[in-house]
């Protein structure tokens, strides 16, 4: 009789050992890192990217971006990208998204996601509507999403990503490995390609270091490149 008990005491410590690893692995840790933004080969700014706790199971990403060069510098351009999502199946799930950017004038975007993944948009001329999924993320979100897929050991992942006026769903994929130089160091880095379009983006990730990559490439939205400066936080 005495067995039977000693097995089930043990099973319940394995089930409960495993459960509190995978809440753990769950949990994001916060961290703070800043970029050099390049465009044509030449920097004209620097972004610091930050994840911080929102409370109540959420979290805060932040992407803020100032111009230290050129033109873009001299109108005090700017533009901060903020997403609070919580966790979905070990994966970020946007449920606010907000935008400004600051040139001749100042643009904003505000996005909210119901609890039945309604998505509602307002760009200052009144909301507007349409229907999300499970698992979405915004655009300044998805880096994030990527990086923790990678860290888990995926080499392929589709995300629901709400664009303008639909959910697109976008593909990414490891292409390879590679030697990166930025001005954080030399990485030996996984190669990302976004392969279900044709606007190019690139990103290299060491994932099991940075849930971010050190360096990003990308033409949508002009040709802009960032190298990693710097990381403080946890892994």
């Amino acid at each position: 009789m005495k067995t039977p008990n000693r097995v089930r005491i043990i099973a319940a410590g394995i089930l409960l050992a495993f459960t509190t690893t995978a809440a753990m692995a769950a949990t994001p840790a916060p961290f703070t890192a800043r970029y050099q933004v390049l465009q044509g080969g030449q920097a004209i700014g620097e972004a610091t990217i930050s994840l911080k706790s929102a409370g109540g199971g959420s979290w805060v990403y932040s992407n803020d971006v100032k111009s230290t060069g050129g033109l873009a510098a001299a109108l005090g351009a700017s533009s901060n990208e903020s997403s609070r999502f919580r966790i979905n199946q070990g994966a970020p799930e946007t449920q606010v998204y907000d935008s400004t950017v600051k040139a001749l004038k100042t643009k904003t975007r505000h996005v909210e996601v119901d609890a039945n993944h309604q998505v509602s948009i307002d760009e200052g001329k009144g909301p507007s509507t349409y229907a999300g999924t499970a698992g979405m993320v915004d655009r300044n979100l998805a880096p994030l999403a990527v990086g923790w897929a990678l860290r888990d050991g995926k080499q392929a992942v589709t995300l629901p990503v709400a664009v303008k006026r639909n959910v697109e769903n976008q593909q990414f994929k490891v292409t390879g490995k590679e030697s990166v130089q930025v001005p954080a160091g030399t990485f030996q880095a996984e190669r990302v390609e976004r392969t279900d379009a044709d606007k190019a983006f690139s990103a290299w990730y060491v994932p099991q270091k940075y849930p971010v990559p050190v360096k990003l490439a990308q033409s949508d939205g002009g040709d802009l490149t960032l190298q990693l400066i710097s990381y403080q936080g946890g892994k």
